[in-house]
């Protein structure tokens, strides 16, 4: 995100969006006497009021980027309004995505407040006749030394006229008085009592509430309805119309699926009506796929050389002549996000323009789709983002806000689109099934001399261009072309796999089966060397240094992750500290008669080690009983939500482990709702999850997503310490 000082200025009183999403203040404000750039501005009473410009989801970033700013600015968090962003370029990139929100933007938001500081300085020189040199802002006053001038509301008049400084001057880590300390979360209470507002709430406008719809969607990717009969349907009480939606051309991209929707005077009655639809279905090209048959074919694929993404060394001459070759093949399932909240949103749209509430992870995204589907220019249409029941990557694509639009328009009156359990489950965007296969050579005292690693899924490329049959650059690239292996021989292979489903972005994305496949492998090559297998971790790792290009054998090392590498770089020495940190917490050397397995794995810019402990539950079932995890995700601004990400990175990855899986029969997706796509049930939590944050000053990482990898594999890899038994396959139960 840069700032320019033509956007420093961009604003005005169209800053603020029409529905402010701190829920308990449904009034629109005024527009403020100063406006001091996107995320800033100030009224006449000194209330200083933040716009939030990433999607609040759980994940706290409305108690995060806010104080940031605030404590940058000198500006009372206590005191602060904070405000949902629209979606809107002038606030850079808006998409909460890539354990991104606070990593990215850290920098630019932070010279937005000192260059607001900066200019409430001159300001106050000015005013109280003082030297700037002599003042600073704290605590939302204009302080000389001990003594304090006065506050915001005494200048926000004069400052619109001062010069926007050409270099801001940022405070200190360590004269930040609140950032790095145990924030409130700010939304909770609202969340807790219900005040709180979610796109399916209607937004709690005081006016009669938007029609609903509920849409029947092609049961197979690119399905198209060849019969439609709507009679009963009509007939249901409430139910205004039966509209057909336009159909897809491939590739889908961000498009709606299309297929046939109901507009009811409630969701009821919309539930209701769409059951009663007759429809047929030219079931189309995917009408084969089936996930059984599919699994094979990416067996196959396995089995025979694939792109090579990474080379070094001789990787066949030293697998030929190998004292001990370890082999093992790995799968994994489809996945659905789940998220507690199915998607839904609201719109106004006529042939003009488009009004959209929606809970989503991308609202400048959506805005560019939804104006491309209407035939409209971008600006005529706005996206307001309502608070998110999770997100998990879902609700990155736009298709239900499209759909709202369109039937908005057609209807020529406010409509919510209402997906429900169901549609999620079954016509969502999902986490790519895969299979790879690892190979190893060890010499004679067990060391690894050769590492070959073939990989086969349908890529998210394949969502956007039908050409792309194999992982891409990109996705290799997590866990795999970057893994740091002290090894003379190493190959990275892409294998081909063309796609059936809609492909999409899961939390951690294709680190879930990569790190899932190179640590279990790392523990069945311990196993093989009889040798600790945190030892041949670590060694097999290497030592301390940063990686290159040339080591990794790839052509190019451009970020990590979207971070600049001068900030973050792939540091082998930050995950050699987790290892030991969790190895500290959980007694590793220490174990005794406990079952535990270790999994350690860079991603999104963060170092995360796990051990897991397991045991067999009262039907012989694997239960993890503990769990410890080290992060080092580089200076925290927010550690209690940290800690959160991290405990509930665990319980994700776990649930994934023993129960995700999507399976797919003649095209359609076989699972309908929770009680046949299964998740973690409380009892199947572990009864203490500690989480230790590793202090840093270094560039913040990742926090979202970088604890979800390790924990599949940690967890296979206790189970065989505790049964004999490999789990080669998610879900394992």
């Amino acid at each position: 995100m840069t700032l320019t000082r033509r956007g420093f200025f961009v604003g005005t009183g169209a800053a603020f969006a029409l529905y402010p999403l701190y829920a308990r203040a449904h009034v629109v404000p005024p527009p403020p006497p100063w406006q001091a750039n996107p995320w800033i501005s100030i009224d006449d009473k000194g209330t200083v009021t933040i716009m939030s410009h990433r999607s609040e989801m759980g994940q706290g970033v409305r108690s995060t980027l806010p104080v940031l700013i605030a404590d940058e600015l000198g500006a009372d968090p206590k005191h602060i309004t904070v405000q949902q962003a629209w979606g809107d370029e002038q606030f850079g990139n808006q998409d909460t995505d890539g354990s991104s929100s606070v990593r990215i933007p850290f920098l630019a938001l932070r010279e937005a407040a000192a260059t607001a500081r900066m200019m409430l300085i001159t300001a106050a020189a000015a005013h109280w006749k003082v030297p700037e040199k002599r003042l600073d802002v704290r605590d939302s006053k204009i302080w000389d030394g001990a003594k304090a001038l006065g506050g915001f509301v005494e200048l926000v008049h004069e400052v619109k006229s001062v010069p926007v400084p050409k270099k801001p001057k940022l405070r200190a880590l360590k004269e930040l008085k609140y950032v790095g300390k145990e924030l409130p979360q700010r939304d909770a209470e609202d969340v807790v009592d219900g005040v709180a507002l979610f796109a399916a709430d209607g937004l709690g406008w005081n006016e009669p509430g938007p029609l609903t719809a509920v849409i029947a969607h092609p049961p197979v990717l690119f399905a198209k309805p060849t019969k439609i009969d709507s009679s009963e349907a009509l007939k249901v009480k409430g139910v205004r119309r039966v509209i057909e939606l336009p159909a897809p051309k491939p590739p889908i991209g961000f498009q709606a699926l299309g297929g046939v929707a109901v507009v009811a005077d409630n969701t009821w009655a919309a539930m209701k009506g769409r059951k009663a639809l007759r429809i047929e279905w030219d079931r189309g090209p995917n009408a084969g796929h089936d996930t059984a048959a599919y699994t094979e074919e990416l067996r196959a694929s396995v089995k025979r050389a694939g792109a090579q993404m990474r080379n070094v060394g001789d990787v066949d001459a030293a697998l030929a002549k190998a004292a001990t070759k370890v082999e093992a093949e790995y799968t994994g399932a489809y996945l659905a996000h789940a998220a507690m909240e199915p998607p839904a949103a609201i719109a106004d749209a006529d042939q003009g323009s488009a009004t959209v509430y929606a809970c989503t992870q991308s609202p400048v995204g959506m805005r560019d789709e939804i104006a491309k589907a209407l035939g409209l220019d971008k600006q005529k249409v706005r996206v307001n983002v309502t608070l998110l029941g999770g997100g998990f990557g879902r609700k990155s694509f736009p298709d239900f806000g499209i759909e709202a639009a369109l039937l908005a328009r057609e209807m020529k009156q406010r409509v919510r689109v209402q997906w429900t359990r169901e549609d999620d489950l079954q016509h969502g965007s999902f986490h790519t099934t895969s299979v790879q296969a690892l190979a190893a050579a060890l010499d004679d005292k067990g060391k690894v001399t050769a590492w070959r690693h073939r990989i086969a899924y349908p890529s998210i490329d394949s969502t956007f261009d039908p050409a792309a049959d194999k992982p891409s650059d990109g996705e290799v690239g997590m866990g795999a072309t970057d893994l740091p292996l002290a090894v003379p021989n190493v190959r990275v292979e892409a294998c081909k796999a063309t796609a059936h489903m809609r492909i999409g972005w899961l939390r951690s994305v294709c680190n879930i089966p990569q790190a899932f496949a190179v640590h279990s492998f790392l523990d069945e090559i311990a196993h093989a060397a009889k040798r600790d297998p945190r030892d041949v971790m670590v060694e097999t790792f290497g030592p301390a240094r940063v990686l290159t290009a040339k080591e990794l054998g790839v052509p190019k090392l451009a970020d990590n992750y979207g971070s600049p590498l001068d900030k973050t770089p792939f540091d082998v020495a930050r995950l050699h500290r987790v290892i030991d940190k969790v190895s500290d917490m959980a007694g590793w050397n220490r174990r005794g008669g406990r079952a535990l397995g270790m999994a350690a794995h860079s991603s999104f810019a963060s170092w995360v080690a796990v051990v897991a402990s397991v045991e067999k539950g009262p039907r012989g079932e694997l239960r993890v009983d503990e769990a410890w995890i080290a992060a080092d995700c580089g200076y925290v601004v927010n550690p209690d939500r940290v800690r959160y990400q991290m405990e509930g990175a665990f319980l994700f990855g776990l649930s994934n482990a023993l129960h995700g899986a999507i399976t797919v029969k003649d095209g359609a997706v076989v699972q309908t709702n929770f009680r046949d796509y299964r998740l973690l049930r409380i009892t199947e939590a572990p009864r203490k999850i500690h989480v230790e944050l590793i202090a840093s000053d270094a560039h913040p990482g990742g926090a979202g997503e970088p604890g979800t990898p390790p924990v599949a594999p940690a967890v296979a890899n206790a189970w065989f310490a505790l049964t004999g038994t490999r789990l080669r396959s998610m879900p394992f139960a």
